[in-house]
């Protein structure tokens, strides 16, 4: 699909609505105005720097995290334009900023394709800063606008001098009003969305540089090799069963497509897909696509080479993507995104075309490595061998009806409201704990499930393992979903399902196991926000007749600045609290703090479950020693 080279003058751009909306309701086109909503703000002007990459006008993005806590974009591509817009009556930059939905994507002629989910861009932006300044360079000259909570400082665009390269900066600063739980941004979560998108972007050099600590820190990303090293880097902790990567690329009048696959010797699957840039988290007709023609070829080819007997069934396409690290990515005119979180393409055109290109591209590779080809139908028979012994197990954790209470774990204390919506969960570690828990519950909606210490570590073992552990049969059939290819999200039982586990190591060892079986087998509970972490405190403080609790050290040092005195008592578990400071402090739904798990990328989270509970033992040993400070990415 070749860019359209056309004019991007002021007439390219479309003007749908005003800013008033985003300041009323952030979070309508932020999604939250928490951390997420916060590094969406950088997303937002990056995608309009990769639009310019994308159509073929620039090369470089420079990301600098300001040491006041502003943010800097810089690109080299034409820069937006300035002049006169025929319906505002205002220069196009002016209109870009301060007009909801205004912006070349569009219109058919400024880009072919184009990433940003719901085309808000710069806009949001700047309605959601207390500052902004705009640096346009084009046609030979540095044109600059300031912004004040989102209104220009001047009417147009001050023209300054003479430039010879064109580009664009934007430098803002996030609005503490809106932005009141934090405005820092963190390093790690920009450098991962910015390493994703060169390695969707071939060639593409991104830079990013920190410049809020003593000695600033950088990072530069550029990826020759596209997907091809994107899989590279998600397979760099684990053994690769095969040295050659398969790289599918195809083009057609309307899309274009790019698929990297390689096995590994682990168990978990790890299929990522991206329709133009954007981050594809519920899949969609492009993964629908991708899924069937390879248990297709697959099949084919071990039949063909006589690795599938005649008595043989079929490979299934969980067996086939066992162990399997895949990137799909889609760019298309007009991409239709659905969902829960808007993150699932819907375009039925584009199931049949990738389809189509897998199923004649990839036996061509099968054939041409056909070596390695068998030992990946060698591994997916092993993986269908061990599903079939795993069959029982799997039969004992499948969902009943949610009014039949017979077929739920004999230690499930379960409410008795049938309505998921309203009905939560409490995964509980220990028995000890599991008593008060009971005791101080609402059964009318909240149900109790007590697990026994650490459950199974699923990053290291086969489901069919994992299945036959008794722990996580109790969890699978509390949840009701099933698990695996079996998944129903339409089937859950509970709407919240919170992990209660102790406030110290232990604790947030247990929640990371959890973590790890949901996310890698139960992912779409995540997905849509049904997971929590329960915030049990670790100390309790009495001052004269008060008594205070504390989540953690930080929580403690902070009381003791205003109480020097105290002594502190510190909760050993949860056993040692009784029903009602239970209640009071971790589950009353007035006055109880939950943290919810989001998927704000997956490929970060995809390193870190690698990283925490994979076989790499020095990575996971540097990983906490970097992150010892920072407790919150064990719980991610």
């Amino acid at each position: 699909m070749t860019a359209t080279r056309d004019s991007y003058k002021a007439k390219d751009i479309t003007v749908l609505e005003g800013l008033d909306a985003v300041r009323r309701r952030p979070s309508m086109y932020i999604g939250t105005t928490g951390p997420r909503g916060l590094h969406h703000l950088i997303w937002e002007v990056v995608d309009n720097s990769v639009d310019e990459a994308m159509a073929g006008y620039a090369s470089k993005i420079k990301v600098t995290l300001l040491e006041d806590g502003g943010v800097e974009v810089v690109d080299d591509g034409r820069g937006i334009p300035i002049d006169r817009h025929a319906k505002t009556k205002k220069s196009a930059l002016t209109t870009v900023l301060t007009t909801l939905h205004a912006g070349g994507k569009f219109e058919q002629g400024a880009y072919s394709v184009s990433g940003g989910l719901h085309g808000v861009g710069v806009s949001v932006v700047n309605a959601l800063s207390m500052r902004l300044e705009a640096e346009v360079r084009r046609d030979g000259y540095l044109y600059m606008q300031e912004f004040k909570d989102g209104t220009p400082k001047s009417k147009d665009p001050k023209k300054l001098r003479a430039v010879k390269k064109s580009g664009t900066t934007i430098r803002f600063w996030p609005s503490t009003e809106t932005f009141s739980e934090t405005t820092e941004f963190e390093y790690d979560i920009v450098a991962s969305r910015l390493r994703e998108t060169a390695f969707l972007n071939r060639g593409l050099e991104i830079t990013l540089v920190d410049e809020r600590l003593e000695e600033p820190r950088s990072d530069t990303f550029r990826y020759k090799g596209g997907l091809v090293d994107f899989v590279n880097h998600l397979n760099a902790k684990r053994d690769p069963l095969h040295a050659h990567i398969i790289d599918i690329t195809d083009e057609s009048e309307d899309a274009e497509l790019e698929v990297a696959l390689q096995w590994t010797t682990s168990y978990t699957e790890s299929v990522l897909s991206f329709a133009n840039n954007i981050n594809t988290h519920e899949g969609g007709t492009h993964e629908e696509g991708f899924r069937k023609a390879l248990t297709k070829s697959i099949n084919e080819f071990a039949r063909k080479k006589n690795l599938l007997k005649e008595k043989d069934t079929n490979l299934t396409g969980e067996d086939v993507r066992e162990g399997l690290t895949a990137i799909i990515s889609i760019r298309l005119k007009d991409p239709q995104f659905e969902g829960q979180t808007k993150t699932k393409l819907g375009n039925t055109e584009i199931r049949s075309y990738v389809e189509k290109t897998l199923n004649r591209k990839l036996p061509e590779w099968l054939e041409k490595y056909s070596p390695e080809a068998r030992r990946i139908v060698d591994k997916c028979i092993n993986a269908s061998k061990a599903r079939e012994a795993a069959r029982s197990a799997r039969e004992l954790t499948r969902r009943k009806s949610g009014l039949e209470s017979g077929g739920l774990p004999d230690k499930l204390a379960d409410c008795s409201s049938r309505d998921p919506a309203e009905s939560e969960i409490f995964i509980v570690e220990g028995k000890s704990a599991a008593g008060p828990a009971k005791a101080a519950r609402d059964s009318e909606t909240q149900a109790i499930l007590p697990i026994r210490g650490k459950i199974l570590n699923v990053e290291k073992a086969r489901l069919a393992k994992a299945l036959q552990n008794n722990e996580i049969q109790d969890i699978i059939t509390a949840m009701g979903t099933g698990i695996g290819d079996d998944f129903d999200i339409s089937k859950a039982r509970y709407h919240k399902v919170v992990l209660l586990a102790d406030a110290d190591v232990d604790g947030a060892h247990i929640r990371t196991l959890l973590l790890t079986l949901l996310f890698r087998h139960m992912r779409p509970l995540i997905e849509y926000g049904y997971v929590y972490v329960a915030q049990p405190p670790l100390y309790r403080v009495k001052v004269g007749s008060s008594v205070h609790y504390l989540k953690d050290e930080a929580e403690l040092d902070v009381f003791k600045k205003d109480h020097p005195q105290v002594k502190p008592t510190r909760f050993k578990g949860l056993g040692e609290m009784n029903a009602g400071e239970l209640w009071d402090t971790t589950m009353n739904p007035d006055t109880r703090t939950l943290v919810r798990v989001e998927m704000a990328d997956a490929v970060l989270a995809e390193e870190v479950f690698q990283t925490l509970m994979g076989d790499d033992v020095q990575s996971r040993k540097l990983f906490i020693q970097q992150n010892a400070d920072d407790v919150r990415f064990l719980d991610i």
